[in-house]
């Protein structure tokens, strides 16, 4: 891997057809083109990453991030990342994204500059004025501090001064926590977005074979989606209808081996359960389509042809948003992971243990999935309800 990256400003055309190829294997192709100018200096890096042996979705997320870091560089500093970074550029990093809103009002130099603001909102890489979530800006030093150790270098992520700013500024900009959906897709939402794509047409079966399988799979996230294919798909012999009668009517069961996810290794040997109309639907999809191997879920052009190629993570999230606004509910309180919230709720909803809850939706965390399951007590158990 070349270390000896010079900075130079985007413009080159043979370059920019190298970022482009580079970005080919790490980004979906509508994110491509935004980033190839910002990343023309990275492509070494980039070949470097499509190289390792770690996830797509964490492919992704990392050029993304060295997108924005780039962005941010050249509107606060007028100049590309340096690498390494000083502590200092680190510290304004910091202070750029974690600030107090009170002390804003009353001193308009403090957080993010307006012009900076304004350069980042201009590429569409910024959408809100307040501070960010500190979360994000973890994720997005963090992905600094990777990206500097493959360029061989070490960097100064772990300076002290730089982790005292990061616990003050997190406490200055306090700020809650949202959810990645504001609603969940429960049971009977997921009935409405059913019905809303109830026709015959391609697109129609399409968009019910996804929603059903994401949801009754384990709430699976939109890059599994994305990502599923054929070959992942292993028939298994129908089970009982009714579990407490082996001797009663047989529905069909398919296993879906899930291969590298955020909490599993491509080497294991995870997997998780369709059972009954989840299958149906699944299976008249793959034989309308006349897909046999590759990608499940592809796109669909507007004259209603299926393309080879797979839907992308973003694609899966507006399919969701549209069939929510046909649905007649709010697209803007929903995403697509909300079907991984609402699989979790809904279990909750019906007594379901929590393990085997788990077990399907492949959560790592108890903490996490038990928030799901705390949410449905206090609103369906009686300690809200002493006076009604």
């Amino acid at each position: 891997m070349a270390t000896d990256l010079v900075a130079r400003p985007p413009g080159n055309g043979v370059r920019r057809a190298e970022a482009l190829d580079a970005l080919d294997s790490v980004l979906p192709f509508d994110r491509r083109d935004f980033l190839s100018d910002l990343l023309t200096d990275d492509v070494a890096t980039l070949r470097h990453l499509a190289k390792e042996d770690i996830g797509a979705n964490s492919l992704r997320a990392l050029a993304s991030d060295l997108g924005y870091l780039e962005a941010w560089s050249f509107a606060a500093t007028g100049s590309p990342l340096p690498w390494p970074a000083p502590e200092a550029l680190l510290i304004k990093f910091i202070a750029h994204h974690l600030w107090d809103s009170s002390r804003r009002e009353a001193d308009p130099a403090h957080g993010m500059p307006e012009e900076v603001t304004a350069a980042l909102k201009a590429q569409g890489l910024l959408r809100s004025d307040g501070p960010h979530a500190a979360a994000t800006v973890r994720r997005r030093l963090s992905s600094w501090s990777t990206l500097t150790k493959w360029r061989g270098l070490r960097g100064n992520f772990s300076a002290p001064g730089l982790q005292s700013a990061i616990k003050l500024a997190v406490r200055a900009s306090a700020r809650p926590r949202g959810r990645k959906s504001k609603k969940a897709v429960t049971a009977d939402i997921l009935a409405a977005l059913l019905k809303a794509c109830a026709g015959d047409r391609l697109v129609d079966m399409r968009d019910r074979a996804l929603l059903i399988t994401a949801f009754a799979s384990g709430g699976r996230r939109r890059s599994e989606v994305s990502d599923l294919r054929v070959e992942q798909l292993i028939e298994e012999e129908p089970v009982p209808a009714n579990p407490k009668d082996s001797e009663g009517q047989k529905i069909p069961c398919l296993k879906i081996r899930l291969g590298r996810t955020k909490a599993t290794q491509a080497d294991g040997d995870a997997f998780v359960l369709l059972v009954g109309r989840p299958v149906t639907v699944l299976r008249a999809w793959l034989e309308r389509a006349g897909v046999t191997e590759g990608a499940v879920f592809r796109g669909i052009d507007r004259w209603g042809n299926l393309e080879a190629r797979a839907l992308t993570p973003q694609a899966v999230n507006l399919i969701l948003k549209r069939r929510i606004a046909e649905a007649g509910f709010d697209p803007q309180a929903f995403s697509a992971h909300g079907l991984r919230s609402g699989y979790l709720t809904e279990t909750a909803r019906r007594g379901i243990p929590l393990p085997e809850a788990m077990q399907q939706s492949q959560h790592r965390s108890v903490q996490q999935a038990s928030n799901y399951y705390n949410d449905a007590e206090c609103t369906l158990g009686r300690a809200a309800r002493i006076i009604v």
